[in-house]
Parts: structure tokens; sequence; C-alpha cells
């Protein structure tokens, strides 16, 4: 199991340097995928396997609108790959960004207790599920304010996107 999370971790990194480095949205997103669904799998290493899911559902959809919006808006003839120079020297400085944090990671995890998300006590309840349940309870206006946000961005680029002759983008 241990190997199993050092290889997600891996996954997540070096998804991460793939988007950092961006040579173009068709490559970008191919990195998006790996670090989402790598995190996700560390998530339910953890024990977290409801919220893992919920987070995986909803992020791989909202990248797959990303992804239709940046292609359809990039129009480049000759996407730049992860084996031109500006790519690869993007890829080493990120990596060598990710080597850094490692280290001062691991020397303040010294420091830091580790627990899980499994309650203690006499709760028989896991501390994942109640969360949806305090989410819809508790948290109905940080929702009311996060579909608010999102209807504005949905908005927006419609705006930014609407044709030809008046959205401010489309004018190549």
């Amino acid at each position: 199991m241990m190997d199993f999370v050092l290889f997600l971790g891996v996954c997540f990194a070096f998804g991460g340097v793939a988007v950092a480095s961006n040579p173009s949205p068709y490559y970008g997103v191919m990195g998006l995928v790996v670090a989402a669904v790598a995190g996700c799998g560390w998530l339910v290493s953890l024990g977290v396997s409801f919220v893992s899911l919920v987070l995986v559902m909803v992020y791989l959809g909202g990248m797959l609108v990303v992804f239709v919006y940046s292609v359809s808006l990039a129009a480049d003839p000759y996407p730049e790959s992860w084996v031109s120079w500006g790519v690869v020297g993007y890829g080493l400085g990120m990596g060598l960004v990710v080597l850094v944090g490692l280290v001062v990671g691991d020397v303040l995890g010294l420091l830091v207790e580790e627990g899980t998300v499994n309650s203690g006590g006499l709760l028989s309840v896991r501390s994942d599920f109640s969360g949806v349940a305090v989410l819809y309870s508790e948290g109905v206006g940080l929702l009311l304010v996060g579909g608010w946000g999102l209807l504005l961005t949905l908005f927006v680029v419609l705006e930014l996107v609407r044709g030809l002759s008046r959205g401010a983008i489309r004018a190549v």
C-alpha cells in the first residue's frame, strides 16, 4: 500500500509539472487528468472515498468544459509539444520546485502529527459522510454564492465567445 501511495504522489507531481509547463491545451489537459485521478486516488487511500468520488466527478466534468473552450479558442495549427526546448526547460524548473517542496515538506512534516478522517470516540459515522450533511445544512450561504459565481462565469464565457463580430477574443 505504501508503494501505491508513493506512486500516486509521483503521478500527482508529474501531472502538476505537465500542467505547469503548459505546451498546448491539447497536452495540458492530459496533465490535469493525471493529477486529478492521482489526487483522488490519494484521498481514497486516506479513507475519504465519498469526497474523492464527488471531487473526481466535479473536477473532471469541469475540466472537460474548460478544455472544450480552450481548444476552440486556441487556433494552433502546430502545437508545441513536450519535447521542445522551452517546454523541457519549464518542466525541469518546475520539477526542481517540486523537489524543494518535498524536502521542505518532509522537514516540516516531522513537527506535525498525522491523522485520518475516521471519527473517534463513541461516534459511528465517518467524518466525510457527515461533512456532506453539514455542507447542505450550515453551508447554504456558501452554496448560493458559489452557484451565483458559476452562473456569472457562464455568462462571461458566453459573452466572450458569442460571435465573430461582437466577441472580445474572437477578433482573430
